[in-house]
């Protein structure tokens, strides 16, 4: 499969669900991604003056450019469901440069409610089910482990380290961490220490986690923080993709971006995510008071590690026509097309590149029908 055929596959199943084509410009004003970077991915971003003196930027982000342009009466209960696929320009983790990046993804912005947050996850594991391969969709809750570990402590930066081997699933971390505060002033929580290296710890399905997860936060007084995943997870429950939901609670260890429920997909043969998602209230709310959103991204570009030769053909006939006449030639390639095949034509010196990406070959030289016969 190609990344187009699958973009169009996507595209195709947003639409099913009521979500409309969100088309954007290529670039945005500067100061939308400088006064909000707390929510890129990345700092660095590619600008440039434009004809009036503005300071622009190709734009690192989508999801700040469709909350920008989206408007939703929020009062009167609306919603909006939207889809795009689009390029990003930004430094990936861990690459020195600049990357344009191929996302498709969709929005729910305004009156999101369990119901639109489920329809999200289906969504999204249904995204992941069209690459054709075997997938995974974690899913996780950021909100909990923060709030736990600021029961730990009050230190933000200790918090920030908790946070991180939390979604290492590095519980020897923590437990350094927790014994550096214990020699402290200040009493620990030992209780909420030994529930964040539960959570942390987690890892399967809705059955094999909750429970466990809901004994870590009630002990805390916490067990209303899972509420809404439990309740998104039971409309899930008899779905075709529950099989392949995991609790993960790892999942986005902070709050920096995702508030509420948050999610990365994962497909045989990709060594990353090639999706990510979540709620980012906070953010919208910036733009849309009283606001809510959730929706995630497709990452195109990390997909491309599953097209290999045999996965993505550029068509079924390789034509080499050296020799034969012109007019014969196109007959025959229109004839091909026609019957519904993809077919290019070309010369011997340049078929050795082509070899191996289309189905069949075809030597024009040995063909009757470009000699004068008939074909037969």
């Amino acid at each position: 499969m190609k990344l187009e055929e699958l973009s169009a596959r996507l595209r195709a199943l947003y639409a099913q669900y009521g979500y409309r084509p969100y088309k954007m410009s290529k670039f945005e004003e500067y100061e939308l991604y400088a006064g909000n970077r707390e929510f890129l991915l990345s700092d660095n971003i590619i600008t440039f003056t434009d004809t009036d003196g503005k300071l622009m930027a190709l734009k690192p982000d989508v999801t700040l450019s469709i909350i920008k342009n989206t408007d939703v009466d929020v009062r009167a209960g609306s919603t909006e469901k939207l889809f795009y696929s689009e390029n990003v320009y930004r430094v990936p983790k861990g690459a020195e440069g600049f990357r344009e990046i191929m996302q498709t993804g969709l929005e729910c912005i305004g009156g999101v409610d369990s119901y639109c947050v489920a329809e999200v996850l289906l969504l999204a594991a249904e995204s992941l089910r069209a690459t054709g391969r075997q997938f995974v969709l974690d899913v996780g809750l950021p909100g909990l482990p923060a709030e736990i570990a600021a029961i730990i402590t009050p230190d933000v930066e200790v918090q920030g380290q908790l946070l991180q081997c939390a979604a290492e699933k590095s519980l020897h971390g923590i437990d350094a961490i927790a014994a550096g505060l214990q020699a402290g002033p200040n009493a620990v929580n030992n209780a909420a220490v030994e529930a964040l290296k539960t959570l942390s710890g987690l890892y399967g399905t809705p059955e094999e986690t909750l429970a466990e997860a809901e004994r870590a936060a009630t002990g805390l007084g916490l067990e209303s923080e899972l509420t809404e995943l439990k309740t998104v997870l039971a409309a899930l429950a008899d779905s075709p993709v529950k099989d392949s939901l995991r609790i993960d609670f790892s999942v986005a260890g902070g709050r920096n971006y995702y508030t509420g429920i948050a999610f990365k997909g994962y497909v045989e043969g990709v060594p990353e995510r090639v999706l990510s998602g979540g709620g980012y209230d906070r953010l919208v709310a910036r733009f849309i008071p009283g606001a809510k959103a959730i929706g995630f991204a497709v990452y195109l570009d990390t997909l491309e590690l599953l097209m290999t030769p045999e996965t993505a053909q550029d068509g079924d006939v390789l034509l080499v026509y050296d020799g034969a006449e012109a007019a014969a030639v196109l007959r025959e390639v229109q004839r091909m097309t026609a019957a519904g095949l993809k077919v290019k034509a070309v010369r011997s010196a340049e078929a050795d590149k082509y070899r191996g990406r289309y189905g069949k070959i075809i030597d024009a030289g040995s063909v009757p029908v470009f000699n004068g016969g008939d074909g037969q």
